[in-house]
């Protein structure tokens, strides 16, 4: 399963582009909606799906996909439940690499042991939990990596060197670096020193998405030039509330597709 989403990046850079790495919640603006809405993603040129899991603390999120977690709960979302959807994805013939995206404490409810065996089984290629720092994140990682799924370590501008040096011993299929301080959504992308990211690239052995605050596909274009992956998600979060539920998966597979162009171009 990281061999599947590392091609993805692979793929992208033999067309010299950026992967589009694209954030959904799951359970917005419900299960079965929600399905539909990330396939329509996949199938409308998404490299990599980051597939948001409901928590009632989303200390790193803003307030777009604080209320898609809201609306999601309030509706039965779980993280049970985000595992079967990737599962019935697959059943689809969904072959995107799917990163599960969220906070540890449903996993450590689940145990992480029995996490591992249902994220494989049910075809999830890497975990990112963000408020699991790179120090603790072995107690994940290697029960995942007994079932061949990887985790995905964040990067900030605050990341010191020696935490950089710590990324090769993940051997992760990318890495998330995060252009900014703060919350999702909450303001525009900063600009990106390209040294930075070819110093994380080198650090790590692997391919650097960059994420925060990347929402139009001009500025997906902008951080295309340096960075091998670009993430978006609360455009995408907020087209998903931007009208009914029906019209969702439309809404969304649109800016899909054109933040897929900007890239190609």
């Amino acid at each position: 399963m990281t061999a599947r989403l590392r091609a993805a990046f692979d793929r992208a850079a033999k067309d010299r582009r950026a992967a589009l790495v694209a954030y959904l919640t799951f359970g917005d603006p419900d299960g079965a909606t929600s399905i539909d809405v990330i396939e329509a993603a996949c199938r409308a040129g998404a490299d990599v799906l980051e597939l948001g899991v409901p928590f009632s603390d989303p200390s790193a999120d803003g307030p777009s996909i604080q209320r898609a977690m809201e609306r999601a709960l309030e509706r039965g979302a779980s993280l049970p439940g985000a595992l079967d959807a990737v599962a019935q994805l697959r059943a689809r013939g969904i072959e995107t690499p799917v990163v599960l995206f969220g906070y540890y404490n449903p996993i450590f409810v689940m145990g992480p042991a029995a996490f591992a065996r249902r994220a494989a089984a049910a075809g999830v290629d890497a975990v990112l939990t963000v408020d699991l720092p790179i120090d603790e994140l072995d107690e994940l990682a290697r029960p995942l990596d007994e079932h061949g799924v990887a985790v995905i370590p964040l990067v900030a501008p605050t990341s010191t060197p020696d935490r950089i040096a710590r990324l090769a011993a993940l051997s992760p299929p990318f890495v998330y670096y995060i252009s900014l301080t703060g919350v999702t959504g909450s303001k525009a992308a900063a600009p990106v020193d390209p040294a930075r990211l070819a110093q994380i690239r080198d650090a790590s052995k692997a391919p650097v998405a960059v994420g925060f605050g990347i929402r139009t596909p001009a500025d997906a274009a902008r951080f295309a030039t340096i960075a091998d992956g670009v993430v978006v998600g609360t455009a995408l979060v907020d087209r998903v509330a931007a009208g009914d539920a029906s019209g969702a998966p439309a809404r969304v597979a649109e800016l899909i597709a054109s933040l897929a162009t900007a890239l190609n171009r």
